[in-house]
């Protein structure tokens, strides 16, 4: 029997209620007590195509899906012929024997055992529809693992209480009626699911917590063009909007975003934008202007594959070199790449005390697979958390300066900033270039100097960042792995496998991209024996970027660009024909 380790699945059509299944197993398991890893994988369809989400659970922390399945719950028949050969020795598949019809020669595994529930004829005598399926299939699901009923009950409750009691009732009931049924079969499945006493936990997306973070660092303006896997934040935000005194703009397009996020950020509201490369690809003028009148700015670009509409509800690591050049000229900006959820939640509030402390844009880059796989965290630690809104005059400051220069240029390049409506603070602020006031002028030595008194800030923006990168594993290893953003789940997972192996390997993750810690990577690079890069697009942007910045070149290369993030599994294999 093994004990609070399983690996879950349920397949089926877009519209069938599959990544709502998965979010109610994965709360169910992770209010247990145990730790939750949840991989959504759904078309760019309105409707139809095939819909997959992955729970795993165990005792300890995870940070990855992985490929094998231990219960695979099919609510039609595709769903069986895709993914049985992900099953793992000895797994199950759990389906409605009578309404999928299956024969023996299209089961290609014989270690797996066929778990038929007659689902249709159970909702049919119960006098609920068959669009409550996903939830009897969730409730059989827990029951052949023999779990705790009522924390299903909490999590339905909790999932259907705005519509009302008669729809939770209706849920509660047809899960029962696949609990009970299915408890006939618990003896005949290797693996079981046990709550435990532990320190309560949140289940979120990296979306989620960028939220959190947002909101944590007083954000009281978003604008957004909703584009897939940046949407939830829209959505979140917006769902908030009372509750924190917000303003949320659905704009009519990116360019609109960005232009409102410029205007509230000028007015003296810590403001932030989402969106995806093809959105990113219509703000990249305004982020330009945001540089050019040293106005702050948070943006979030979370990726998905391009070019063009590429795939839209798919994942990739693409833009690095996009993000870091964005718009044209020579100018600041701060990239940030968080790799897990926690990461996303504490740069996401140090984002807006960098850009307010230094008047440069923020960039914040994820993906879809951070942003939308949730994920059991412990709650957030907020109590070193401080809003720092840099050289922000006050009306008495005000009263003191005689010849306010929005741009003075200071020892640190940071100018004293003033909004609209403060006596004494008029100036001007356009897209030209610019004298200390603000006057659009173009004689070579103060183009010069105002383009230099912009980069001054990149020595003070270096000493502010505490955490410029991460690094896991021994000091002194046979193999160095080199990434950023969302590998590092499936890197920390893969570096589990390999010490079982006895694999001596270390991992190294940059967290901020711009300002680059050439240094700190260079002197790592130079001390590992061999070094190898992990990144989701074709061209290794990260190993190119470490050889302008460091003059080190990265020994191997692990690039996965089909769309689909790393498994842990395909990391190990690639060490190990290195190390072999």
């Amino acid at each position: 029997m093994i004990i609070n380790k399983l690996t879950w699945m349920i397949g089926g059509v877009a519209g069938a209620g599959i990544i709502a299944a998965g979010t109610a197993f994965a709360k169910a398991c992770s209010r247990g007590g145990l730790w939750v890893f949840v991989e959504n994988e759904y078309p760019s369809l309105i409707k139809g195509g095939h819909n997959t989400s992955m729970v795993r659970v165990e005792e300890e922390e995870i940070f990855s899906h992985i490929r094998s399945v231990d219960l695979l719950v099919a609510l039609n028949k595709e769903t069986i012929l895709l993914h049985q050969d992900e099953l793992s020795p000895n797994g199950g598949i759990l389906y409605d024997g009578e309404e999928i019809k299956i024969e023996k020669e299209e089961i290609k595994r014989k270690d797996i055992s066929l778990i038929s529930i007659p689902a249709a004829k159970l909702l049919e005598e119960s006098g609920l529809g068959k669009l409550m399926l996903n939830s009897l299939m969730v409730g059989a699901s827990l029951g052949i693992v023999d779990y705790d009923f009522e924390i299903l009950i909490d999590v339905l409750k909790d999932s259907f209480q705005k519509k009302g009691d008669k729809v939770i009732e209706e849920n509660v009931k047809v899960a029962k009626l696949g609990f009970d049924y299915a408890k006939n079969y618990k003896d005949k499945f290797a693996h079981t699911l046990r709550r435990r006493d532990e320190k309560e936990r949140m289940l979120i997306t990296g979306n989620d917590a960028i939220c959190l973070g947002a909101l944590k660092a007083g954000c009281k303006f978003i604008a957004a063009y909703p584009m897939t896997p940046a949407s939830s934040i829209l959505h979140y935000m917006a769902s908030k909007e009372r509750e924190y005194n917000l303003v949320v703009k659905h704009t009519e397009d990116e360019i609109s975003a960005i232009n409102m996020i410029i205007g509230a950020s000028y007015a003296g509201v810590r403001a932030m934008g989402a969106t995806s490369g093809g959105g990113f690809s219509l703000m990249v003028e305004g982020l330009g202007l945001a540089a050019m009148s040293e106005t702050p700015m948070v943006m979030v670009e979370a990726q998905r594959p391009g070019p063009s509409t590429g795939l839209p509800t798919r994942t990739a690591q693409g833009d690095l070199k996009f993000v870091l050049s964005a718009s044209q000229g020579d100018f600041l900006r701060i990239v940030i790449a968080p790799g897990d959820i926690e990461e996303c939640f504490y740069e996401t509030f140090n984002a807006f005390n960098l850009a307010e402390k230094f008047q440069v844009p923020v960039l914040i880059i994820s993906d879809k697979f951070l942003s939308e796989s949730p994920k059991t965290v412990y709650k957030f630690d907020e109590k070193d958390l401080k809003i720092d809104r840099g050289k922000f005059l006050s009306e008495e400051e005000l009263e003191r300066i005689e010849d306010y220069k929005r741009y003075l240029d200071t020892e640190d390049g940071v100018s004293s900033r003033a909004i609209p409506s403060q006596k004494n603070g008029i100036h001007l602020a356009t897209s030209y270039e610019h004298s200390q006031d603000g006057s659009s002028l173009e004689d070579e030595n103060t183009v010069r100097s105002m383009v230099d008194k912009r980069f001054k800030k990149e020595k003070y923006i270096q000493k502010e960042i505490k955490n410029y990168f991460k690094f896991f594993g021994p000091q002194e290893a046979d193999l160095t792995l080199v990434s950023w953003g969302s590998t590092k789940g499936p890197i920390l997972e893969a570096m589990k496998l390999l010490e079982r192996e006895k694999k001596n390997v270390n991992f190294l993750q940059i967290i901020y991209l711009s300002p680059f810690p050439s240094t700190e990577v260079k002197n790592i690079l130079e001390k590992a024996k061999k070094t190898m890069v992990v990144e989701n697009n074709k061209t290794a942007q990260l190993a190119q970027m470490t050889k302008e910045k460091t003059g080190k070149d990265i020994d191997y290369k692990c690039l996965k660009y089909d769309g689909r993030p790393f498994y842990p599994s395909e990391i190990y294999d690639k060490v190990m024909e290195v190390l072999r």
